[in-house]
């Protein structure tokens, strides 16, 4: 299988296996997350599926629903009440504990909203995104308000990480996320440890949220070359 076919088997198996009816859904964001939006817009087209209520994570994802008519709510609306039976979301890198790197599409802000607001958290990806170590091949997302662009990229090199601000495809000037914010992506040049540094970049002045994804151990929908998934809790 090439990547496509690995995003697209990963996505569409965890929908199959966890989204049932009646449940309060939170739905990712990025290119293999897509696949689970599709595979519930298509059961919910054949009536397999009814009466759920689905928190999108990003613009992106909300059209990718609209397209299949999913019912689609805010996270504060009575239909959710600020909770969420189940978050299914991609990963840009997955560590041997499924500790994960999220935020390459530039939306870590809500998807980490979703997952620690959700019973239970599943992530598909396939073979590529695992890693021995966080941080060192795939940047970490920070996602900080303007006014704190250059002291908080400071405060990142003080504890080892090299920030780079993230630029714009088609655009002149950085990315700016949907809450008007700019992502800072770091690199760390050792393996950083993902509990500590969670909890460290959240204390830094003017930053939002970050990429490290650990105070909720998802299960892992990955697959694999050869057409096979590997299902890892």
């Amino acid at each position: 299988m090439n990547s496509d076919e690995m995003k697209v088997l990963a996505g569409r198996t965890a929908a199959d296996a966890l989204v049932k009816s009646g449940m309060k859904l939170g739905l990712g964001t990025g290119s293999t997350a897509v696949h689970v939006i599709n595979r519930v817009g298509e059961l919910l087209a054949m009536g397999a599926l009814k009466d759920i209520a689905v928190f999108p994570t990003s613009f992106q994802s909300l059209m990718d629903c609209e397209k299949w008519k999913i019912p689609v709510f805010t996270l504060n609306a009575p239909e959710l009440s600020g909770g969420l039976d189940l978050t299914i979301d991609g990963a840009d890198e997955v560590d041997g504990e499924n500790r994960c790197v999220k935020g390459g599409g530039g939306a870590l802000l809500v998807e980490k909203i979703a997952a620690y607001a959700s019973s239970s958290y599943a992530l598909v990806a396939d073979e590529r995104k695992f890693v021995r170590s966080l941080g060192v091949s795939f940047p970490v997302p920070v996602e900080v308000v303007p006014e704190a662009r250059l002291s908080a990229a400071r405060s990142l090199a003080a504890l080892g990480g090299e920030a780079v601000l993230r630029a714009a495809l088609r655009k002149a000037g950085p990315v700016i996320t949907e809450h008007g914010n700019l992502i800072l992506d770091v690199r760390f040049k050792e393996g950083a440890d993902p509990v500590f540094f969670e909890e460290e970049i959240n204390r830094i002045p003017g930053v939002v949220e970050n990429g490290f994804f650990t105070k909720i151990r998802p299960v892992l929908y990955a697959a694999r070359r050869d057409g096979t998934i590997e299902t890892r809790k």
